[in-house]
């Protein structure tokens, strides 16, 4: 079968809907209860989440073109947390808003935190079948 340009533009529709992915516990494997609807990689929405990457990292630039590794960093966290469209995910038993501040502090929650979401967020043949 031949790919046509309207397969190509319903794949990156597809991904840029999003798709659901079950945070698992670092250590035992076992799903933890906090899910996280993810667009895509070839998806609109993290196009637009790369190209503020890189206008947030020209920001912050000094002088001679360099970023701190504090400021890529908390870019790339940014940049990441763009890419999350949804989550299910409770504080002291309470729902917490979904909001772009909150994804943030969610990522910087643990370095395999952002290893999964970031490792999904990536995974083209996650998205394959839609929702």
């Amino acid at each position: 079968m031949t790919m046509q340009l309207d397969d190509i533009r319903a794949f990156s529709a597809d991904q840029d809907r999003g798709q659901w992915f079950d945070l698992v516990d670092p250590v035992k494997g076992k799903p933890t209860g906090i899910r996280v609807k993810l667009a895509g990689p070839d998806s609109e929405v993290q196009n637009r989440a790369r190209l503020r990457l890189a206008d947030d990292l020209s920001e912050v630039a000094d002088a001679e073109g360099r970023v701190s590794a504090e400021a890529r960093e908390r870019a790339r966290i940014d940049s990441l947390a763009r890419c999350v469209l949804d989550w299910e995910i409770s504080e002291d038993g309470e729902p917490v808003p979904f909001t772009h501040a909150n994804v943030v502090r969610f990522l910087r929650a643990g370095a395999w935190v952002q290893a999964q979401v970031d490792g999904f967020a990536s995974d083209r043949a996650a998205f394959q079948g839609g929702e």
